[in-house]
């Protein structure tokens, strides 16, 4: 089941608007009065939900209609665009598309926003809106909910002729599978974390994300998920950090054109994603697996590669590699875990092998030549270790 907000309160907005079905009365002020505490106003004012499992709110605390100008749609959008095609995945309240709205003066835009819940639909509508744009957000919205018999009565404007947006109510994996091949300039990726909502992050899916999207177009999306960074780089993606704003780390940005991701991954990150089984990627092959086996299933994957071609996670041992291991309980923790993998000095010639590529000068004789991008120092050290744990299966 993919992850939805409060089912309490969705179930109240859904009986607001059946009561407008059945007396034909605009209830719309009247649920925003009822049902307004159980929304979280946000630092700029705007309103967000949390989750059904109460594990996390769709937006950040900090500011939501501003998380979505810093962390989508400035980072992914040229602002001087004549036209402009994108696609808003678990689009929510709709608050990345209205940003997106305000923020370009493209004379053509095409929006195509993707939601599984039509009670979140319907809560847009009741939600005060954060910035005009919000307006023809809530048209789109209200339009598509009228087609599915939601909603009864229409009350917001229609939307400018220079904006198209198209509002697709299902399970986003089935949405990805009848798009168009290489027309997206931007897809925004907004699900609920991949902790908890783990079916719209996994290779197969990102996949289908990589084939709508044009090849120098950027995908923006606020986590920083080590398994998600993986599995966008298996399916072709360049990855570096997008900004920080209000969670605690830096998003994710996700380009084939490397030009289009300006900052790079940390280097420590780069080496979780390349050498630990916290970068083992979620995987749905059918794309029709609910997130508990998606979960589990990389549970599974994680035991298996850990100690064997992947190094244990624990205590982040890989950004250990490179220097003498501390004579206290991390030390001897992370010399346990190399060792585990045929490494016995965290200092040492395999070790300086491993993690040549992140280094401005070669550290141990290989002689390539520096590689420009995370992408390519995460598979080269991805190799490298590969090298070095075949070359201790032959010794063995």
């Amino acid at each position: 089941m993919v992850l939805t907000p409060r089912n309490d309160v969705l179930r109240a907005v859904r009986n607001y608007f059946e009561g407008e079905r059945r007396d034909g009365r605009n209830r719309r002020t009247e649920a925003w009065r009822s049902l307004s505490e159980s929304f979280i106003r946000t630092a700029d004012g705007s309103y967000t939900l949390e989750s059904d499992s109460g594990e996390e709110a769709m937006h950040t605390r900090s500011g939501a209609i501003t998380e979505s100008f810093e962390k989508f749609v400035g980072p992914s959008i040229s602002p001087d665009a004549e036209e402009i095609r994108v696609l808003d995945l678990c689009s929510g309240l709709g608050y990345n598309t209205a940003a997106l709205l305000e923020f370009t003066s493209a004379s053509e835009i095409t929006v195509d926003m993707v939601e599984v819940s039509p009670e979140t639909l319907a809560a847009a509508l009741i939600v005060p809106s954060p910035v005009k744009s919000h307006e023809l957000v809530k048209a789109a919205y209200e339009e598509r909910l009228m087609d599915m018999g939601v909603v009864s009565i229409g009350a917001s404007p229609l939307p400018s002729p220079e904006v198209t947006i198209r509002v697709h109510c299902e399970d986003a994996r089935e949405t990805l599978r009848k798009l168009e091949a290489e027309y997206y300039d931007a897809i925004f990726l907004d699900a609920f974390s991949p902790g908890v909502s783990p079916e719209l992050y996994t290779v197969e899916f990102l996949s289908q994300v990589a084939r709508v999207i044009k090849p120098d177009g950027v995908l923006a999306t606020y986590t920083s998920a080590a398994p998600v960074r993986s599995a966008l780089i298996e399916v072709g993606f360049h990855v570096g950090a997008g900004p920080v704003f209000g969670r605690r780390s830096a998003g994710t940005l996700a380009s084939r054109d490397p030009s289009k991701v300006r900052e790079p991954l940390e280097w420590r990150d780069e080496r979780m994603v390349a050498l630990s089984d916290a970068g083992v990627p979620y995987r749905d092959p059918t794309l029709s697996s609910d997130g508990e086996t998606i979960s589990e299933r990389r549970r599974v994957e994680r035991r298996i590669v850990r100690g064997v071609t992947r190094i244990s996670s624990a205590v982040k041992t890989p950004i250990y590699l490179g220097a003498p291991a501390e004579e206290d309980r991390i030390g001897r923790r992370v010399r346990r875990n190399l060792e585990m993998m045929g490494i016995s000095d965290p200092a040492g010639q395999e070790a300086l092998y491993i993690i040549c590529p992140q280094m401005d000068e070669c550290v141990c004789g290989c002689g390539e030549e520096r590689v420009a991008t995370s992408r390519e120092r995460v598979l080269s050290m991805r190799r490298r270790l590969l090298e070095v744990t075949s070359l201790r299966g032959i010794i063995q």
